[in-house]
């Protein structure tokens, strides 16, 4: 940030850790133990879209990266709010595998200058009786919050607040509640808003 950008009140946008995805494999298995709460195999990236042949272009390098390797191919959808989701699904085993995709949606577009479009990281869970939950990762924040949907616009508070407990050691959980937004609409977890 200069000189002139302080003086005007303006401030450079929080940079994602985007590393902390690596840290869900973890925690996955924490869930699974403590809870028989387990992956489905569903994760997702969410982003305010932009306009222009550039971000296009991002969009288009995204998808043909993650189907180079001949892996998972990527799709993306618009929630009902307006909000893309670049939505990519593994085994359900294979947490690893579906963090480093994440992790190389989230790269590409922050490399490509879209950083600050980035809005959540998201990774689908369900619970033993069928629940959704997701797993969700804000940039801005840095840190992660669990998300159960009830039914729009229902949510299962006690379940949000016993995956805290649980995951807490692992993962660094956002400590204000009132940061912790249902994402209505996100893909996986949208059987919940039903």
């Amino acid at each position: 940030m200069g000189f002139w950008d302080a003086l005007m009140g303006r401030s450079k946008p929080p940079q994602a850790d985007l590393d902390a995805l690596f840290a869900l494999p973890s925690a996955a298995l924490t869930l699974e133990a403590a809870a028989t709460i387990k992956p489905t195999g569903v994760g997702a990236v969410c982003y305010r879209q932009s306009e222009g042949a550039a971000f296009s272009t991002m969009q288009s390098d995204v998808s043909e990266l993650l189907d180079a390797d001949g892996g998972p191919k990527v799709e993306r959808t618009v929630d009902p709010y307006g909000f893309t989701w670049l939505v990519v699904q593994h085994d359900p085993e294979d947490v690893g595998g579906l963090v480093t995709d994440l992790h190389a949606v989230n790269s590409t577009l922050v490399d490509n200058g879209f950083g600050p479009h980035l809005l959540c990281s998201v990774v689908d869970f369900a619970t033993a009786e069928g629940r959704p939950l997701g797993l969700v990762y804000l940039y801005k924040r840095g840190t992660f919050y669990p998300f159960a949907p009830a039914g729009e616009p229902r949510r299962d508070n006690g379940l949000e607040l016993q995956v805290r407990g649980i995951v807490a050691d692992e993962l660094p959980i956002e400590k204000d509640l009132s940061r912790w937004l249902a994402i209505w609409g996100a893909p996986g977890l949208e059987r919940g808003t039903r």
